[in-house]
């Protein structure tokens, strides 16, 4: 297995290779990983872009310090909070959103939010790159502007037939009639496998935030013309939404687990669900029971069960709802739901009355000096919406909050939804060790955490964990790829449990990508989640002699 002084590891090859050169030219991790998101943008029109939002967490070599700036998408001024009230169908059953009678919070100009990734990657360019501001935008325009050849995973996500129940992956991307042109030939049928995507308007934007900073964004010609034509649509976004946006910067999640700290994202995104079920993780020997037996995906299960009634019932912006981070993060309140746990209980996860979409993406990135970023952004699952002239996908960002009001949840303009972004490091004896994120929705958390215990303690590698067969519980019912054989579902059922075995081998469950560092030579190496299209890689790897 090799290793290497500097990686980037992210979905997306084409974005990993800029990064990488980025690196290969004397740029930190910040610089690497902003021009890599950017990149991210072009070349996955669907899973985020300029038009979504995130959080980035940068571990500062030289003072040791570790920053968050999250960039979430928030409501509207024109959002209220029984909008939609009398027309909510059902909470989807592992709690990645509710079903509206016409899918107005999923697709189209309602489901937008306040779009955040420029003013949240702005900001970590200004505190922290090196590189010019249109160097750093210049490989993502030039993409867009020549194109690139389509490759399997993107157009695979266009045709889906759709899960029954959730919208067509189809009126994603012909929405609105300057989507159609982009993404598809007569409004219809969708670009193919080797076709070029090219994204002219989406250059000239970026060109233009290049030219004017992020306040051509918010403050700028694009940034009213981008606001005029949300609310002149019925979208709850206005151009003084987009003025007054600004990016948090709380202070981390910490938890500690088999002696290393993990610091991840504070709520309303998942970093304390995170650590709340490692604090309760820690009270078992996973190891002793076998990777991926039948008793440790039951108890493994039922912690996530535990957690994920909590986040259903009590979690939402701790800047218009209680704050629960100290209750979840508690190791008093993890030991005894571990007792609990150990004497057989199970937990039911409540839903409405009764999945996220995975388009979202990641990027972990180590440079040369010790720094490291570990950045999600996402568009939610795109909400179908190009403006005209524009060119660039808008989140569906509304699609995740409570649809009636008086819930921790529900609507308020300014508001953040419940997210399951856990970009998050991990610290051995105050130095970084691990660089971890993912996308796929709440199943972010719940793929963060497997991977974890793979590395921790399994002492796997990175690609054998991140490659090993996942399962996830959200609900009442316990989710399995398919590479579990029947047998272990045979063995779920008799100890009382629901399960259903995924069609999937690979994905599904998230897409994990971690870089680890090797504490004896103190190099990295990565794995990319098989499950998607990335790599890890180094600038050694673009620069040999």
């Amino acid at each position: 297995m090799a290793d290497w002084k500097d990686l980037v590891v992210a979905p997306q090859p084409l974005a990993v290779e800029v990064g990488a050169q980025v690196l290969a030219d004397g740029g930190t991790a910040v610089d690497a990983a902003v021009t890599a998101a950017f990149t991210q943008g072009v070349t996955d029109p669907q899973m985020c872009g300029v038009g979504g939002f995130g959080s980035l967490h940068y571990y500062e070599a030289a003072t040791g310090r570790h920053h968050v700036l999250q960039f979430l998408g928030t409501a509207g001024s024109l959002a209220r909070d029984d909008m939609w009230a009398d027309l909510i169908e059902e909470e989807y059953r592992i709690g990645y959103g509710f079903r509206l009678r016409g899918y107005e919070n999923d697709i189209g100009w309602q489901s937008v939010a306040t779009p955040g990734t420029v003013a949240g990657l702005g900001e970590a360019h200004r505190r922290w790159g090196t590189r010019p501001w249109t160097q750093i935008l210049a490989p993502a325009t030039r993409l867009a502007d020549e194109g690139f050849v389509l490759t399997p995973i993107l157009t695979d996500r266009w045709r889906r037939p759709g899960t029954p129940g959730f919208a067509l992956p189809l009126w994603r991307i012909t929405n609105t009639l300057a989507a159609q042109r982009i993404f598809t030939r007569g409004g219809f049928a969708p670009l193919q496998m080797g076709e070029r995507l090219v994204q002219k308007d989406y250059a000239r934007s970026l060109r233009r935030i290049a030219e004017g900073g992020v306040d051509e964004f918010y403050r700028g010609a694009l940034g009213h013309e981008l606001g005029q034509a949300m609310s002149s649509h019925g979208g709850y976004v206005t151009p003084d939404d987009l003025a007054k946006y600004r990016v948090r910067e709380p202070q981390p999640v910490v938890g500690q687990y088999r002696g290393l700290t993990i610091k991840t994202d504070p709520l309303p995104d998942g970093g304390a669900t995170l650590v709340q079920m490692l604090n309760c993780l820690e009270h078992f020997d996973l190891r002793g029971m076998g990777f991926n037996s039948p008793r440790y995906i039951d108890v493994v299960s039922r912690v996530m069960q535990w957690a994920f009634a909590d986040w259903t019932m009590r979690l939402g912006d701790p800047q218009f709802d209680p704050d629960m981070t100290a209750t979840l993060t508690d190791p008093q309140y993890a030991a005894d739901a571990a007792r609990r746990i150990q004497a057989g209980q199970k937990f039911r996860v409540p839903r409405w009355p009764y999945h996220e979409p995975k388009d979202t993406t990641h990027i972990s990135v180590v440079d040369q000096w010790g720094n490291c970023v570990s950045l999600t952004h996402t568009l939610g699952a795109s909400s179908g919406v190009v403006v005209d002239g524009l060119g660039f996908q808008l989140n569906n960002a509304m699609n995740c909050f409570h649809p009636l009001p008086a819930r921790p949840n529900s609507i308020a303009p300014g508001k953040a939804r419940l997210s399951g972004l856990s970009p998050s490091i991990v610290y051995r004896d105050g130095q970084p060790v691990i660089v971890i994120g993912a996308p796929g929705g709440t199943q972010i958390v719940t793929g963060v955490l497997q991977v974890l215990l793979n590395l921790i303690d399994f002492g796997m590698t990175p690609t054998e964990a991140v490659e090993a067969p996942r399962f996830d519980s959200q609900s009442d019912t316990i989710d399995l790829h398919a590479r579990h054989p029947f047998s272990t579902v045979h063995a779920l059922q008799a100890m009382g449990h629901k399960v259903y075995r995924e069609p999937y081998s690979y994905g599904s469950f998230g897409l994990v990508h971690v870089a680890m560092r090797d504490p004896q030579t103190g190099r990295w190496n990565g794995g990319a989640d098989p499950g998607g299209a990335g790599m890890p890689l180094s600038s050694e790897q673009i620069t040999w002699e």
